[in-house]
């Protein structure tokens, strides 16, 4: 077993281990991934200020996430297709945040359902949702997740249509994957994950097959937004789907001021910063360009977290520095859960934590709820106005 001390250590194993098609489908951004690329590179701008002859005993990164006590502001963000990364991934993944005491929040578009995950873990966990044309399709969807006993839903609002994605299209992303040539010749050179996805049952979107009607093609994520997203969301929609919940609601994928504030207003626990990982509009702003002015405008209205480049525990120190009150990762646990299962989860949140408590101590803070702006050297100009 190789020595793993970064992130980067998980996703070569991650790459060797799973299928193109899926690995592609985690490191793929839309069009020419210029807001994929950002995401990541924009956070090695930020420099941090060390400190000296400070007292670091006693350090602690815990904190709190809509009222819920986390081992360090951290999330696991949705992620699709999980559970073909490894086999009855979504509930791997989930147990290794319940363990580890960080949030785990389900995708619409798992392959483990709801009920799969919630029959597997015994802490409350988050459920994401999107904004969706059928009604009853979403009151059963949220009715689920309550008899899940899920203590938040997080309504994804950036994603009303698909962003063009080569590489998905290229490989004819599909659950469970479309047999030709090319991927049948791919799969052989990945006999492991093979041999562990043909022990399990669950190779189909778990939420959607048996639930949703009049869906031609529930394998394919583009068909399923094609058909069953709707375009035409907008904020009253937004409202009618937060009543429809009843509960604490989470807004993920707001970039903008003006969007900001009115989230806030319309009464969300939280909203996220996040450009969906470089995967919907390409040429936005990084995430963590557009947090800080974010953070001005709502001040203490809600909770404002942020999403999108978050790989290590700098990534996180310097969003909390620059206001966020919590932070979501998706691709950094995916590569830990494709290369090792349920163990790379647990080993991947071991390497951003440390990253986070030694590189606090390095700026001179012992507690993450004092770390501020003052541990930062940051550009010019890098959230100021754009024209």
């Amino acid at each position: 077993m190789p020595v793993i001390t970064e992130i980067a250590d998980l996703k070569r194993l991650y790459k060797r281990r799973v299928p193109k098609m899926f690995y592609d489908y985690a490191e793929t951004g839309s069009w020419t991934e210029q807001t994929f690329r950002d995401n990541t590179n924009d956070f090695q701008e930020i420099r941090l200020r060390q400190r000296i002859a400070v007292d670091m005993a006693n350090r602690s990164t815990a904190t709190e996430m809509v009222g819920q006590e986390v081992a360090m502001p951290l999330a696991l963000a949705p992620v699709g297709l999980t559970g073909m990364q490894n086999a009855d991934g979504e509930i791997k993944a989930a147990r290794a945040a319940e363990k580890f005491g960080v949030p785990f929040c389900l995708s619409t578009m798992s392959i483990c359902s709801i009920e799969d995950v919630a029959a597997h873990t015994s802490k409350p966990f988050w459920f994401q949702v999107y904004t969706l044309k059928d009604d009853d399709f979403m009151r059963r969807l949220m009715d689920r997740a309550h008899a899940a006993n899920c203590s938040a839903i997080v309504i994804t609002v950036d994603l009303q249509v698909l962003g063009q994605r080569h590489k998905d299209l290229k490989n004819g992303l599909s659950a469970p994957p479309k047999l030709t040539p090319a991927s049948i010749a791919n799969m052989m050179t990945k006999v492991p994950w093979g041999l562990e996805m043909l022990q399990t049952k669950r190779r189909f979107f778990g939420n959607i097959v048996g639930h949703a009607q009049g869906v031609s093609d529930p394998s394919s994520l583009s068909s399923w937004t094609a058909e069953a997203f709707d375009p035409s969301l907008n904020w009253e929609r937004i409202k009618e789907l937060m009543d429809m919940w009843g509960g604490k609601v989470i807004l993920k994928g707001i970039m903008e001021v003006d969007d900001a504030v009115k989230a806030a207003e319309l009464g969300a626990d939280a909203i996220i910063v996040s450009n969906h990982g470089g995967r919907q509009l390409d040429g936005a702003l990084s995430s963590i360009r557009a947090l800080e002015p974010i953070v001005k405008a709502v001040g203490d209205k809600t909770e404002v977290w942020m999403d999108s480049g978050i790989r290590t525990g700098q990534d996180v120190l310097k969003a909390v520095a620059l206001g966020a009150k919590g932070t979501m990762s998706g691709r950094a646990w995916l590569y830990g859960l494709g290369a090792m299962g349920e163990q790379g989860v647990t080993k991947a949140l071991e390497v951003i934590h440390r990253e986070l408590d030694l590189s606090m101590a390095f700026c001179g803070r012992r507690n993450i709820k004092d770390v501020d702006r003052d541990i930062l050297l940051v550009p010019k100009g890098f959230s100021g106005e754009w024209g």
